[in-house]
């Protein structure tokens, strides 16, 4: 018998499908995980250069520090049995279902710890924040994860909710939770220094607006491993719809950048980077809960209006709340969080039947969406709130002196600067 007349080895398809379903959520796994890179280029570039080095810790800290909190008990609370109504869920220490969901599920719960790095950079102790990052991947973050993606009380429809809660990627489990906490956190530590003058805002410029385009753009990319890699599956039909979901996901992210670009445009004379990088961002979030349940022209339509309303929002945190938000992340992951849950009440879809609002859904599914937006929001900002102020008496506050603010956290919380031959010159 020769090497060309062989007979075909076939594996068994489910087999083919399985294996390659894990290799898809591990390449997504992997592309999430770098979305770390992604998150310091934003928040470093979008800030003074005296704290460059101070990001950079917190986003090496909030992948070491969550990896090894959720596996040892965020994984647990989030995946296991369910131990109280659907509202809470255990499994013991060390709990997995499987190295590749573990690993998977591993990244998301960094990435909600970093949202709140960027919105509260520049005036944070590092020790307050690095306890708190692992606060909200061991305990704030798992548990309202398990309301959804575990069967919990949001998907109980005997009487306690109108329609099953729908939040494919996370809009309102990861990037909400994680917008809520940073609006908590950026209340409490406070504004940076001169960001307020006679109670209006002042514009402080970031450092390097390249670092925080190429930060978008890794973000972006790693935003198709995020939400296609939520199929958890790849083979036949979740090829197809992994495909579809990568697809809506671009071109959300589109039309966020661009209606936030057009807005800035209209409203200022002129386009602003910082808001259109914010409005391709917002136009991500908006469309991660509704990935798997939006036309590609709901799509467009999610992130166009995304891209308005984290404009709108900025403005209105910074000038009606008076709170400094140091790149945006309130907007980008908790307004546009709750947008992108909120939508698939108005226009989403299962598979060809509408169930949203205005194409022939009724109101049960909006209703679902509402119910599970507040529940998030109340979640984040009660036990963040808790949680901060505990480690503000324990810490002895949570912000830096009035002198180590101005020197810079690199200075004074790392010894180090990311810019030696800037800062020489500054001194000379």
């Amino acid at each position: 018998m020769s090497l060309f007349n062989m007979p075909l080895m076939i594996q068994d398809t489910a087999a083919i499908e399985g294996d390659m379903g894990m290799l898809w959520m591990l390449i997504s796994g992997i592309l999430v995980f770098f979305m770390q890179a992604g998150f310091f280029l934003v928040e470093s570039g979008m800030t003074d250069s005296k704290n460059a080095v101070n990001i950079a810790m917190k986003n090496f800290l909030d992948i070491a520090v969550g990896s090894l909190a959720f596996w040892f008990v965020g994984y647990s609370l989030m995946y296991g049995a369910d131990m109280g109504g659907g509202f809470f869920h255990w499994g013991g220490f060390v709990f997995s279902q499987g190295a590749a969901d573990l690993f998977f599920q591993t990244v998301f719960a960094a990435t909600a710890a970093t949202i709140v790095s960027g919105a509260i950079a520049g005036r944070t102790k590092y020790t307050t924040y690095a306890l708190f990052s692992i606060i909200l991947t061991a305990i704030i973050y798992p548990i309202a994860g398990g309301w959804e993606w575990n069967g919990g009380w949001l998907n109980n429809t005997d009487g306690i909710m109108p329609a099953e809660f729908i939040d494919f990627a996370g809009s309102s489990i990861v990037h909400s939770v994680g917008g809520w906490a940073a609006l908590v956190a950026a209340w409490m530590v406070g504004p940076r220094i001169g960001k307020f003058l006679n109670g209006k805002p002042v514009e402080m410029h970031g450092h390097n607006q390249m670092y925080a385009t190429l930060g978008v753009f890794i973000l972006w990319l790693g935003w198709f491993g995020f939400n296609g890699g939520s199929q958890l599956a790849w083979g036949g039909d979740d090829a197809t719809a992994a495909s579809q979901v990568v697809l809506v996901t671009n071109l959300a992210a589109s039309a966020g950048a661009l209606s936030a670009l057009l807005f800035t445009w209209i409203k200022n004379g002129k386009p602003n980077l910082g808001m259109t990088l914010n409005g391709a961002l917002a136009g991500l979030v908006s469309i991660t809960a509704g990935c798997g349940n939006m036309t590609e022209g709901g799509a467009v339509l999610a992130g166009l209006v995304g891209g308005i309303l984290v404009v709108l929002s900025i403005g209105f945190i910074e000038k009606t709340m008076k709170i400094d938000d140091a790149v945006g992340a309130i907007s980008v992951h908790g307004v546009a969080g709750a947008w992108g849950t909120l939508v698939i009440g108005l226009w989403g879809v299962d598979g060809d039947t509408g169930i949203g609002l205005f194409n022939g859904g009724g109101a049960a599914q909006l209703g679902a969406q509402a119910i599970g937006v507040v529940a998030y929001a109340v979640w984040a900002l009660v036990l963040s709130y808790i949680f901060l102020t505990i480690l503000k008496v324990t810490c002895g506050g949570l912000r830096v002196t009035e002198a180590e603010e101005i020197a810079g956290l690199d200075i004074s919380e790392h010894g180090s600067i990311a810019y030696p031959g800037k800062r020489q010159r500054e001194l000379e």
